[in-house]
């Protein structure tokens, strides 16, 4: 394995060590809640435990006078001292209603937060919390999507009558002329129940206000946006605020934009003119962090009778929540953009109404949106080759699109960059060995076994950018700075959190300067050192982030080139750049270093007129389109008829992220999917009673995954680069979830359907999976 590589040789498809391990591996990671500030005071938040309910009166004075109590905030506190938050990614068409840091005269799902304690520590804020006395006048509550459209169904919002935030659709293509021709039609009801992303690191803020300024160190995916937000709460110039995003224990989404309690941490600083650190339990992570999906699909699609399919539409119910969280929209909207996956499917329609319920907000988590259309087009194709008698692998093959289509315009506006997905497909069928596994099939169902095989041909859309076509800012800004000794800095406005950038950027960047890995520093995380930027979402970081810093190099190149050619006394354009060396085209010996010219630049000596000392460039990059990463996977499962258990025989997974910039890293990134895919798919479910009781919000009631249970994995992979991308890499973090999920599902509902069950939902977990067999009297064959 590559520690580093000597100049000369090729860096980007190198599997270098990942830089980032080894302070993390001998305990030194600096966490929020690692960073020592003295006379650090704690918040504690009150949360409602009501799922609706109108507060009639809050007492808190009890708390207040407890010893080691320094303050106790309520809505009251904060009057006139606060702006409203700013929305992001909310469309414009839909209603957002107000939303207070601390609850005013009513709550509307559990765990919403109601006032605050700030106390000398932890201990003394949690007894705190346990004084203050809140008069609830419970209402009815509403959980159920579904039932939220119900006439007479509580209302949430005065402003969203129905509790209908928005709605949203589009058509493409002769949709009913397709059905009313189609040899067969077929009918799917599918769920993409709700998740939580369960970081490793809960949710954590510390702030101080100091000299002016306020510092804020956060758990964050989006350092900058954090700034932003805050700044307008707390009617700040985002000049007086920095915010510091230490090592984070994980983010996948759900720690990308600001929550509530983060600003009243924030304004408590301000207040009372010393630190304040909120760090939530896991309970409240479960109740007060942002849930992925919420979504209730109707699809149905039109096929003729060789399985070509004609057309689809889907009706999208989605689950917002109590509030529209920032880009709470995003994943409903993403899903109906990926309806057709990878298929040239020629007319489609999507509608999408989401709806207010008494739970937490839903947001973008991992896949955001596409892990739910894989799953709905996924399920489709399956359905279609069963009602028609025909292979699942060939169904596929005949739909799928062709590398001459390429670009493709998709019916729903998204435009895919590059694809083999036949190829890939072909690939996984010849290597996972699919013909034996049919024939141990058909002997396994003679002898009363469950054996069932599951595919999954998914592309995604990574490289969440275009700003044009984006729900929020989607550039990205890099930097590139030679120092006067030689030694490079890299500054990127994405916030790594896990993925392993600060190696691949330093890979990008050593391997297009010609110097050494070690001479490359890779900043991030502050926006006092990086001083503009968007964040770390979307598989955004080396499909946006990267070209922005590969761009910055190349106007570095470009200054130093001319700046040797007045060093060499030659023309600029008879200067050659290779390994670190600046070179007279045809006299090699004729030659500087990049060191050299860095120091000359800073010194400002024998630089060409009118030019400006030192070397460095910075590049805003706003991509053209997003990238498609893409692949194709099979697994094989055994279902014990007795337990409803399953095993996973067989993984495969061959995933296409165009250029492999480090494939150990990549491989890294695929094993955490499909690890995630495997509990998504197979046990992990947040589920609400009636009046919003969160039923699963601890680790005893939600499936993560350990050594144990997870799979082996087999992954593969082709190459085809993204036209869009200067290296032409796609993007890999997201693909294995998006995926993964359909796979398992697939082959799940393959072991059942010998006995004539056309769909179970997910989790299929063993109780579930029991649950169906028994329902249908098979579990006493």
């Amino acid at each position: 394995m590559v520690q580093g590589a000597p100049v000369g040789q090729r860096l980007i498809g190198a599997a270098v060590r990942r830089r980032e391990d080894a302070a993390l591996l001998r305990g030194d990671g600096r966490f929020v809640d690692d960073v020592p500030l003295p006379k650090t005071a704690a918040m504690a938040v009150l949360r409602s435990p009501h799922g609706h309910a109108v507060i009639r009166a809050i007492d808190t004075h009890r708390a207040a006078a407890l010893p080691g109590v320094l303050a106790v905030l309520t809505a009251r506190d904060l009057e006139g001292r606060v702006a409203p938050e700013p929305p992001i990614g909310v469309p414009s068409q839909a209603v957002r209603p107000p939303r207070p840091l601390l609850a005013t005269d009513r709550v509307r799902y559990v765990g919403e937060p109601v006032a605050a304690v700030i106390a000398e520590n932890r201990y003394v804020a949690a007894d705190a919390l346990e004084a203050i006395r809140v008069d609830y006048d419970p209402l009815p509550a509403v959980a159920d999507p579904e039932a939220a459209l119900e006439p007479g169904a509580p209302q949430l919002h005065p402003e969203a009558p129905g509790n209908v935030a928005y709605r949203w659709s589009w058509s493409h293509g002769d949709v009913d002329g397709a059905f009313a021709r189609a040899h067969a039609v077929v009918s799917l009801r599918l769920v993409n129940q709700r998740l939580a992303a369960v970081a490793m690191e809960t949710r954590a803020l510390l702030a101080e206000y100091r000299g002016g300024t306020l510092t804020v160190w956060a758990g964050t995916q989006a350092p900058h946006r954090l700034r932003s937000t805050l700044a307008v709460i707390l009617k700040l110039p985002e000049s007086s605020i920095r915010v510091i995003a230490p090592d984070v224990g994980g983010g996948f989404g759900v720690k990308g934009s600001a929550y509530r309690d983060d600003a009243v941490c924030a304004f408590a600083a301000l207040s009372l003119g010393r630190p304040v650190k909120l760090v939530l339990t896991r309970a409240e992570d479960f109740t007060s962090t942002v849930q992925g999906r919420g979504q209730v699909n109707d699809v149905e699609a039109a096929a003729a009778a060789d399985g070509t399919v004609l057309a689809i539409r889907c009706r999208t119910l989605a689950d917002l929540g109590a509030y529209l969280e920032a880009l709470t929209a995003y994943p409903g909207v993403l899903t109906g953009r990926l309806l057709t996956g990878p298929y040239r499917i020629p007319a489609a329609r999507y509608e999408l109404t989401s709806v207010f319920t008494n739970a937490m907000s839903t947001a973008p988590y991992r896949g955001a949106g596409r892990p739910e259309a894989a799953y709905l087009v996924e399920r489709t194709m399956d359905a279609v080759a069963r009602r028609l008698g025909l292979d699942p692998a060939e169904v596929r093959r005949r739909n799928l699109l062709r590398p001459e289509q390429f670009p493709y315009p998709t019916p729903s506006g998204l435009v895919y960059d590059s694809g083999q997905y036949e190829a890939a497909l072909d690939r996984a069928l010849e290597l996972v060995g699919y013909a034996r596994f049919r024939e141990e099939q058909r002997t396994a169902r003679a002898a009363g076994r469950l054996l069932g095989i599951g595919f999954s041909c998914f592309t995604e859309t990574a490289g969440v950018g275009p700003s044009k076509l984006t729900a929020s800012g989607g550039w990205e800004s890099g930097a590139v700075r030679v120092e006067p000794t030689g030694k490079v800095t890299v500054l990127t406005g994405t916030s790594p959190h896990g993925q392993g950038l600060e190696t691949v950027f330093a890979q990008i960047a050593a391997d297009g300067l010609g110097v050494p890995m070690e001479d490359v520093a890779v900043l991030h995380g502050d926006t006092a050192v990086v001083s503009a930027g968007v964040g770390t979402f979307g598989s955004r970081s080396v499909s946006v982030g990267g070209p922005a810093i590969t761009r910055s190099i190349d106007k570095v190149v470009d200054k130093a080139r001319r700046i040797a050619a007045s060093l060499l006394e030659a023309a600029a354009e008879d200067i050659v750049f290779s390994d670190g060396r600046f070179a007279v085209r045809g006299s090699p010996d004729r030659a500087v270093t990049l060191q050299s010219v860095a120091a000359a630049a800073y010194a400002a000596k024998g630089l060409p007129d009118g030019m400006e000392p030192g070397l460095e460039a910075t590049t805003v990059w706003d991509p053209p389109n997003f990238t498609f990463p893409f692949g194709a996977y099979i697994c094989v499962v055994d279902i014990d008829v007795d337990t409803g258990e399953s095993k996973t025989r067989s993984f495969y997974a061959l995933d296409d992220c165009g250029t492999r910039i480090n494939p150990m890293i990549i491989e890294g990134q695929i094993h955490g999917g499909l690890t995630e895919a495997f509990a998504v798919a197979m046990g992990q479910q947040l589920t609400y009673d009636e009046q919003g009781n969160l039923l699963s919000g601890s680790l005893m009631d939600y499936f993560v995954p350990t050594a144990v249970e997870t799979p082996k994995w087999e992954t593969d992979y082709t190459v085809t680069p993204s036209p869009h991308h200067p290296i032409g890499a796609k993007g890999v973090a997201e693909s294995p979830h998006v995926g993964g999920i359909p796979c398992f599902s697939n082959a799940v509902n393959d072991a059942l359907s010998q006995f004539g069950i056309t769909h179970v939902d997910m989790p299929h977990s063993a109780f579930n999976v029991w649950k169906t067999l028994h329902a249908n009297g098979l579990d006493k064959r």
